[in-house]
């Protein structure tokens, strides 16, 4: 079983090593490329006050905050939530760092001794798209995710946009396989029966481009050859080749 967790906080402010903290949490839960519905989601009282630049990005005042539990209160739900999951994070680092600095003031060590791995969506939106913007408001439009009710961040609402996100960027990845527990139900039906066909008995036609065809194709392969600061792999096959 392949258990995966989108998580996302909001925080007091940038620091986690100048006392900032974190004021809410969200995490779903996808297991075997599925969404299974069960979220994780708190608001946290930080013991201190946010910086008004973080509440006009989350808009979590401290007011708000003042009877929400501890982070101490609530650690070992969330990691017992978290526990034994691949963790998939939009810019991990900074996420981390906070859940790190908690846990320490708690004496639960660090975040990934308890977890399976971290997959940091930023990383591989800059190797898929580089010189893109790539935040995740971006990401949404560039993959057709529907984040029109983001007015502000949210931990919970931007775990369900990364959790569209990363199956979208991943589609690719799974798309041909058939799981054995289909729920088509039956021995044998978890994939398709197809007759074996000798292709060689057809006589398939091939079509050449035309010459404004094959040169919007060569342009096209520039610029993904520019925007690749050069890295394109069809170079060194055709050296091969």
């Amino acid at each position: 079983m392949s258990r995966q967790i989108f998580l996302d906080t909001e925080t007091t402010g940038l620091s986690p090593d100048s006392g900032d903290r974190i004021v809410e949490i969200g995490c779903v839960e996808m297991v075997n490329r599925r969404l299974t519905g069960r979220h994780l989601h708190f608001y946290i009282n930080p013991e201190r006050l946010n910086s008004e630049d973080a509440v006009r990005v989350h808009g979590l005042t401290d007011e708000f905050l003042a009877d929400k539990p501890t982070f101490a209160a609530l650690v070992d739900q969330i990691m017992d939530y978290c526990e034994g999951a691949e963790v998939i994070i939009h810019n991990a680092a900074f996420d981390i760092g906070f859940l790190n600095a908690e846990l320490a003031r708690c004496g639960k060590g660090k975040f990934t001794e308890h977890i399976e791995g971290v997959i940091d969506t930023l990383l591989m939106a800059r190797e898929m798209f580089p010189g893109k913007s790539n935040n995740l408001d971006a990401l949404c439009r560039r993959l057709e995710v529907d984040n029109s009710h983001r007015t502000l961040h949210g931990a919970l609402m931007d775990a369900e946009l990364l959790a569209e996100v990363y199956i979208n960027m991943t589609r690719g990845q799974d798309a041909l396989l058939i799981e054995a527990d289909d729920e088509s139900g039956g021995e044998g039906q978890g994939a398709f029966d197809v007759a074996a066909i000798d292709l060689r008995s057809f006589d398939l036609p091939v079509i050449q481009p035309t010459q404004e065809e094959a040169d919007a194709f060569d342009k096209a392969l520039q610029d993904l050859d520019k925007a690749s600061g050069g890295k394109s792999l069809w170079k060194s096959l055709e050296a091969v080749l």
